[in-house]
């Protein structure tokens, strides 16, 4: 007789405690089956079968399922397409609800409605709960109701409202009171990361903890990328190692202006919602799909390696490659170089933060390069050209962030600048102009 049991499914909310769909999950009538699926739909499209964020979820999975354990339940860890996983479950065991949390992107929506439609076949109801963000959807509209398309007034919204309820929104989910009712079994032994084709690396990631004295410097050192001075929780807020709630109750006891970057994400994570286009590789104002690309590939793959004779772009392309993370002022610097000096679409360059950021999320890596390539919501204007030499002398006057991921700067054998600012500066000018105005 097959044994009756909730599932929640785990996503981008990997950890066991203040987990919204978790807790409703515990308090519901049946035992909980904690699940995590490998997603073969996202994973066979990654090249690197050393990728070190299936690494960091890996681990993490690793982790709670030994925590299941010592609770008597355990993880069902599985690896494949979604639709599938669940026909099997539904087979293995009698299913009343599942409950998951949110998630906004494109393909996540499509693959929810697609769960949600297999489990009403079978009588099975599915809820999901807001907890990868303090305000989603609909929350903080215009009077009008209308999604707002600049962070400004956003973000006034934003504090507005979660001033008026700041314990309620930012109030933990006490999972921990509710374990009793984990499902209680013989959990089976995790798959590896082998079986499903991938190795296993020597990633050192991040701490999730936050580091109070650096983020109350924030303000004055964080467009410096020679220091030490920003809190790296970025991949810990992808996949959900650390709390919002968490984070934000932090931050305004903390830094106001490390207050306004998360008020950022959930902005764009609201512009992915109202506006599902931007991921789906269109732009958010229409007009700059005309600007006529040069998209050379050979100086494409100058700026991927790092050899464009622009230190602050080479360095910034270096860290990347090496580390899979790049200062937030330098991603801004690189991306404006890719789109406006080299006039190679903006979404090549997406693509490739997409492939090689640990912290990548589809709302925030979009909407950064949109804001840089002057097509985005409340992004640069298009005649704001970044000059990569005077921001080296404004962000790292003495050298320590070119000196430490681009040893040959000095050397004789330093390339040339691909191309002349100048020069890039006048011709990106003049493209925009003559694909938003008719004229050049």
């Amino acid at each position: 007789m097959k044994k009756s049991v909730n599932i929640f499914w785990f996503r981008r909310d990997l950890r066991l405690t203040d987990n919204a769909g978790l807790y409703h999950a515990l308090k519901s009538e049946l035992p909980v089956l904690p699940l995590f699926i490998f997603d073969r739909i996202i994973l066979d499209e990654l090249s690197n079968k050393k990728d070190a964020r299936v690494e960091f979820i890996y681990k993490q999975i690793a982790a709670m399922h030994e925590k299941l354990i010592g609770l008597g339940s355990g993880m069902e860890v599985c690896y494949g397409k979604p639709a599938e996983v669940f026909d099997s479950l539904m087979d293995k065991y009698e299913i009343g609800k599942i409950f998951t949390n949110e998630d906004y992107e494109p393909y996540a929506r499509d693959r929810d409605m697609e769960i949600e439609e297999v489990a009403k076949i079978k009588n099975i109801s599915f809820h999901s709960f807001k907890d990868q963000v303090i305000f989603s959807k609909n929350e903080v509209l215009k009077p009008d109701a209308s999604p707002y398309t600049v962070y400004t007034p956003y973000s006034k919204r934003w504090k507005s409202l979660l001033e008026e309820k700041r314990k309620f929104y930012l109030k933990p989910y006490p999972v921990e009171k509710y374990y009793k009712n984990l499902f209680q079994h013989s959990a089976e032994k995790m798959i590896s990361l082998k079986s499903m084709g991938f190795l296993p690396g020597d990633e050192e990631f991040p701490s999730a903890k936050l580091n109070g004295a650096m983020i109350k410097a924030y303000g004055e050192q964080r467009d410096f990328p020679g220091l030490e001075a920003t809190s790296r929780m970025g991949i810990h807020l992808r996949f959900g190692t650390i709390s919002i709630r968490q984070l934000i109750s932090d931050a305004i006891k903390l830094n106001a202006v490390y207050l306004n970057e998360l008020i950022w994400r959930e902005f764009y994570q609201m512009i992915l919602w109202f506006f599902p286009r931007v991921g789906r590789g269109r732009a958010f104002k229409p007009a700059y799909e005309k600007i006529k690309w040069i998209n050379d590939e050979s100086q494409f793959a100058l700026w991927c390696e790092g050899r464009t004779g622009y230190p602050m772009v080479d360095a910034g392309m270096r860290q990347l490659n090496e580390i899979g993370f790049m200062h937030n002022r330098v991603r801004m610097i690189t991306a404006s170089f890719l789109s406006k000096h080299l006039l190679i679409d903006w979404q090549w360059g997406e693509a490739y933060f997409a492939e090689k950021l640990l912290d990548y999320d589809l709302a925030s890596n979009n909407g950064g390069w949109q804001w840089a390539a002057g097509c985005g919501c409340d992004a640069a204007p298009y005649f704001r050209v970044f000059n990569p030499s005077l921001q080296q002398e404004k962000f790292d006057p003495d050298g320590t962030y070119i000196k430490r991921w681009l040893p040959e700067y000095q050397e004789l054998d330093y390339p040339a600048p691909v191309v002349e600012h100048g020069f890039a500066r006048d011709r990106a000018i003049k493209v925009y102009k003559q694909a938003l105005t008719g004229h050049a």
